[in-house]
């Protein structure tokens, strides 16, 4: 499978609704990514009788690592490509779609190794040790890409209602030009 480096590549209509429709395809596929790895922790209680704790505990965490990284890299992948899809628009589509650009700017994600580093993200270091000591010391790890998990869904669901922003003042667009 060929990696597409922009949104506008092989679209022949609109260039601002290529990349909307393209950005929202990945959110979803992002979406997807974490809800799968939801869905397989959730599926992990059926095999608690079968497997120990010290067996069971680090693959639900593997899963919520796996699913976030992979919606991380996803979330990059967006922003390069977004980015050099608008190098090749003009200045009124570039407006159109600054409420999508304004969520990368705003709400930037760090690379993968300073997420999983948990001196660099103390506060969720701290609250994935005080589940652990609440629970089980076998749970820190859980609770800590659980974090990144949940840090993943918030920014994908600011940057799904970026999108919707983008499409209405598009659609708001062209109405106007059809009135006229």
């Amino acid at each position: 499978m060929i990696q597409e480096k922009s949104y506008l590549e092989g679209q022949m209509d609109n260039s601002v609704f290529a990349i909307i429709k393209g950005i929202d395809r990945d959110v979803e596929r992002g979406e997807d990514m974490l809800m799968l790895g939801f869905g397989i922790v959730m599926l992990s209680s059926t095999f608690a009788p079968v497997l120990p704790p010290s067996i069971l505990l680090p693959l639900v965490a593997l899963v919520f690592a796996i699913s976030a990284g992979f919606a991380r890299m996803n979330y990059h992948k967006m922003e390069q490509k977004l980015l050099q899809s608008m190098t090749n628009l003009e200045e009124h589509e570039i407006v159109s779609l600054s409420p999508i650009a304004a969520v990368f700017a705003d709400y930037p994600m760090p690379s993968l190794s300073e997420s999983f580093n948990p001196l660099k993200n103390l506060r969720r270091t701290g609250k994935s040790a005080l589940g652990g000591l609440l629970i089980n010391p076998l749970w820190m790890p859980i609770f800590y890409v659980m974090g990144m998990q949940i840090h993943e869904e918030k920014n994908l669901g600011v940057l799904n209602r970026a999108i919707m922003t983008a499409e209405q003042k598009v659609y708001r667009t062209l109405s106007c030009y059809k009135k006229a």
